[in-house]
């Protein structure tokens, strides 16, 4: 993969650099501002882009803002966000455009580094990997005309660890259920929110998860 890597603090994005050239990664770019980002973003068009929430000037979500300005100067670019904050603010506008490809996970509740890898990988092939904590922060923004109103609270449990980026065998063993019971519960997510077979299970399986996320 060829990525871009965003954060203010060298010491970290030095550090994500050599990790992710350990293991065959192709960095084709770094950023400490929000406007380099959009830059390198429009100007290596890189795979995926690895972004901190926080940048100057302010340290608040400039981070964030700069991921959906690349997103807009290159539609559908992948950007998975990785921070130690959850903000929600910009994360709406991360989701608007329904094309997939972008992830926020926390830093601290990263456990090993084929688990962020993998995410990286997810994100770069147009999932989406979204950590619980900030799953759940979105929904508590969820609005009356919820989409997502008429899933059971199975099928809500099943959604949401979809949207943690989980396979089906992974959300059966979560879930304790069998694999034919979660592909039931996919089955009915996708006829409830309309989403049809000729879309592709993949292209359903993110269009699904942006509909909750943006619920």
């Amino acid at each position: 993969m060829r990525v871009v890597v965003a954060d203010d603090a060298a010491l970290i994005r030095e550090g994500l650099v050599r990790l992710l050239e350990e293991f065959g990664c192709e960095v084709v770019g770094t950023a400490g501002t929000g406007d380099e980002l959009v830059r390198a973003v429009a100007g290596l068009r890189p795979d995926v882009s690895v972004v901190d929430v926080r940048m100057p000037p302010s340290f608040t979500d400039e981070g964030l803002r700069a991921a959906v300005e690349a997103r807009r100067e290159v539609p559908g670019a992948p950007v998975l966000i990785l921070s130690q904050y959850v903000e929600v603010s910009y994360a709406d506008d991360l989701l608007a455009d329904a094309r997939g490809a972008v992830g926020y996970l926390l830093k601290d509740r990263v456990v090993d580094v084929e688990e962020f890898l993998d995410g990286l990988r997810r994100v770069a092939a147009g999932g989406t990997v979204f950590d619980p904590q900030v799953v759940s922060q979105l929904m508590v923004r969820r609005r009356r005309d919820d989409p997502v109103a008429s899933l059971t609270p199975r099928e809500r449990e099943v959604l949401a660890l979809m949207a943690e980026g989980k396979s089906n065998q992974a959300i059966g063993r979560r879930l304790v259920v069998s694999d034919g019971a979660v592909e039931k519960h996919i089955r009915s997510i996708f006829a409830k929110l309309g989403l049809h077979a000729d879309d592709g299970d993949h292209h359903r399986r993110v269009l699904a998860v942006l509909a909750f996320l943006r619920s």
